[in-house]
């Protein structure tokens, strides 16, 4: 999947505050973008809307919730 992110409004969540080790995500026409905060100009993961609602979802549920 490609997407043209140049137009792309990131945005990390609002739990981030002020830490710099965050993920950004960008909601853009037919996917859901996700980058390193620390590198904007690097890569980014591309997902289709179906996965970002099951992976969020997922967290959600506690799925990933480490013991």
């Amino acid at each position: 999947m490609t997407a043209d992110l140049s137009r792309a409004q990131w945005f990390k969540s609002s739990r981030s505050a002020s830490k710099a080790d965050c993920v950004e995500v960008a909601f853009i026409e037919g996917a859901v973008g996700v980058r390193d905060s620390k590198n904007p100009t690097g890569p980014a993961l591309l997902f289709t809307p179906a996965e970002w609602d099951a992976f969020t979802a997922s967290v959600h549920g506690g799925e990933f919730n480490q013991s």
